[in-house]
């Protein structure tokens, strides 16, 4: 049926086939990287609440790279060491502290665009494919219409698999629709837990600072 579609319906389909394969590989890549993000920012909060010695820290985040959450550590701790080489004299607390908690913000704020990347074609997949798909189906059926003579007789079965062949385009547009959907949800979600854990750790990481870093 496919291989009997007019040329608009199979170009339709093609591009939906190709929407189709970069959504199944944004959701391979995007299963592995933040699943990977997941384990490291456990792995970074359990050494981060256990060690004691900073420097120790800082070796473990080094290590943990593709934590979001020892990324934005590593951009506070950077800070900090500029601020503490810096003439205690000329010093002034509350700054220092807001220099901190900016390089923290613009830290989080980069993770949030690595693990955002390409989740909006899902989207755009999820809600563009039917209608592409529809518009393949219509585009079929109008050509199959204007293949009827009005003079003659039509039979069901004459026109049935012309009408059948434009509705795989529907078929096809909801195929790649679906998953796309069910995918950028289920990410959205483990973003949003990613993205409340370095919320927090801002937090937790400022208390610490202004306790015993910036007296």
């Amino acid at each position: 049926m496919i291989s009997n579609a007019s040329g608009a319906v199979l170009a339709v389909m093609s591009v939906l086939a190709i929407m189709s394969i970069l959504c199944w590989y944004i959701i391979g890549f995007k299963v592995f990287y933040l699943r990977r993000a997941a384990r490291e920012s456990a792995l970074f909060g359990d050494s981060f609440w256990r060690s004691k010695d900073i420097e120790q820290i800082y070796k473990n985040a080094q290590a943990l790279r593709n934590s979001p959450v020892s990324a934005m550590f590593l951009a506070g701790y950077t800070e900090l060491a500029k601020l503490s080489s810096d003439n205690p004299a000329n010093r002034d607390r509350e700054a220092d502290l807001e220099n901190v908690q900016r390089a923290l913000r613009k830290a989080q704020s980069a993770e949030t665009t690595k693990l955002e990347g390409m989740i909006p074609f899902l989207a755009t997949t999820g809600s563009s494919a039917p209608f592409i798909g529809l518009l393949g189906t219509v585009w079929g059926i109008l050509l199959v219409f204007q293949q009827i003579n009005p003079d003659e007789a039509i039979k069901l079965g004459q026109i049935a698999p012309q009408i059948g062949e434009a509705l795989i385009a529907t078929a096809v547009g909801l195929l790649a629709a679906i998953p796309a959907v069910m995918a950028y949800n289920y990410f959205t979600r483990r973003i949003t837990v990613l993205i409340s854990e370095m919320e927090n750790f801002e937090h937790d990481y400022l208390n610490i600072i202004r306790r015993h870093f910036l007296n």
